[in-house]
């Protein structure tokens, strides 16, 4: 990575440690303007505390050492106070949840709008129209006038990242700024971070996704165990890997998965005639018919917004179709049809650790808690991870859980909602594969809804393409 003096951006020697000791570093790189960085590694390996430590956001019981230079002034990485006056004008970050960066009681525009408003002294006519023109140019004029609660993950994300490039700091930190979303949008995102570039800001991307590193060129680098294993060019990382994680993280890309053969399949667990739903003036979903056995695997596509999400939500008779019907198998029980969420931070109480969400699921429906440590090696969660909060872990952990969780409950369908959006590839092949194998097992019917093709062709046998 360059060395160069004129840095927008410097570190040296973050650390970050918690009780249980250290848990990231020492890293040290510095970012000048129109310079990329991209951080690869699996989920949990450090990437998000890393962001967290620059901004001075980390979760409590964390603490962080070492020198941050922003702008020309340096600061103790431990002295978050000093560094707040700088967010969003000389720093600014797209955390890694967009639930997070939206505020739910304020419409799309409007949260856009104050920030022309107040970051640039805009009038509120001229802030209002910015904030429209900008919505439209990433798909969004539609839900301009939604609330955030409104949007599907997918627009959630667009429109957390243009309100992170809003106010037009020079540093920017965006983690895993592509999850969630169809390859359209991914490339139109990309398409942004570089014109960020060549306006002469510094971008320090964190993300799974190798084509997203690909495209940004620049520096990349590669994090294991909470330190950089290995960085240099992108192009030359990539292309000729020289350490065995980094080549196991480029093998395991989706592209190169092998088709999964269909099972036999089982009695019939569900079956929908008829359903039709719209979302405001626009038409989701009509006149559609679906039946599932055990032991299916169907997967959902098509450009995040189209209804994928709604689609498995009127299955699971969580939001009501405007026609049609829904028949679930009367002798399984309601709990045995199983959701995973796209965002896991929506599926857990935000103040209860994990350890005690899991045993309130195994008090309350009589589950042996024995099952729970096969199934965390299984997913590779540590134990220490149970004594925490959701905030306290990362996206992917907090996914893995939220996996683990439902099945636990010996589902007869499961809809599992960008389950790996999060992941790592090795962790999302792991993962898928764990998925795919419980279901066939226990003869669970799965309905997968993924952005990826190359997911849906490997784990599915039939798709349903929802159009926008």
């Amino acid at each position: 990575m360059s060395r160069d003096m004129h840095k927008l951006l410097e570190i040296a020697g973050l650390c970050v440690r918690s009780a249980e000791g250290q848990l990231l570093g020492p890293v040290s790189f510095g970012l000048q303007a129109g310079q990329a960085l991209t951080l690869l590694g699996e989920s949990g390996s450090g990437k998000s505390l890393l962001a967290q430590a620059v901004m001075g956001t980390l979760p409590r019981g964390l603490r962080a050492s070492g020198r941050i230079a922003l702008a020309g002034k340096s600061f103790n990485a431990d002295d978050a106070s000093a560094r707040r006056p700088m967010w969003g004008r000389q720093l600014a970050l797209l955390p890694q949840e967009p639930w997070l960066a939206l505020d739910p009681t304020m419409r799309v525009a409007s949260q856009l709008a104050e920030v022309y408003g107040l970051v640039h002294g805009q009038s509120h006519m001229d802030a209002r129209r910015q904030a429209v023109d900008e919505l439209r140019t990433l798909g969004l004029a539609h839900a301009a006038d939604a609330w955030p609660g409104m949007l599907s993950g997918g627009m959630a994300q667009r429109a957390a990242f243009a309100m992170t490039r809003a106010g037009g700091a020079p540093v920017l930190i965006v983690d895993e700024p592509t999850k969630g979303l169809d390859h359209v949008c991914r490339d139109e995102v990309v398409s942004r971070l570089q014109q960020a570039l060549q306006a002469g800001c510094a971008v320090l991307t964190i993300t799974h996704d190798i084509a997203v590193a690909r495209a940004l060129g620049g520096d990349v680098a590669v994090m294991l165990g909470g330190r950089i294993v290995e960085d240099g060019p992108a192009h030359a990382v990539l292309a000729t890997p020289r350490h065995e994680y980094t080549r196991a993280l480029i093998a395991a890309d989706p592209q190169a998965w092998p088709m999964r053969p269909r099972g036999q399949a089982g009695r019939e667990v569900m079956a929908a005639a008829g359903l039709s739903k719209r979302f405001g003036s626009r038409e989701l979903f009509r006149g559609l018919d679906l039946a599932l056995h055990a032991g299916d695997r169907i997967a959902v596509t098509g450009p995040s917004g189209s209804g994928k999400s709604t689609l498995g939500n009127v299955l699971l008779g969580l939001v009501a179709s405007d026609a049609g019907t829904v028949l679930r198998q009367s002798d399984f029980e309601p709990v045995r049809y199983q959701k995973i969420y796209q965002d896991p931070t929506a599926a857990f109480a935000p103040r209860r650790s994990i350890g005690h969400a899991l045993d309130d699921l195994c008090g309350r429906h009589r589950l042996e808690r024995a099952r729970i440590a096969p199934l965390m090696k299984q997913m590779r969660l540590i134990p220490a991870l149970l004594g925490r909060r959701p905030a306290e872990v990362s996206g992917g952990e907090l996914q893995r859980f939220a996996l683990m969780r439902a099945l636990l409950l010996d589902p007869v369908f499961l809809f599992a909602d960008e389950p790996t959006s999060r992941l790592d590839p090795i962790t999302q092949k792991e993962v898928m594969d764990v998925i795919a194998d419980v279901t066939q097992d226990c003869g669970c019917a799965l309905m997968l809804v993924t952005h990826d093709p190359h997911i849906a062709i490997s784990v599915a046998h039939r798709q349903v393409e929802m159009p926008f």
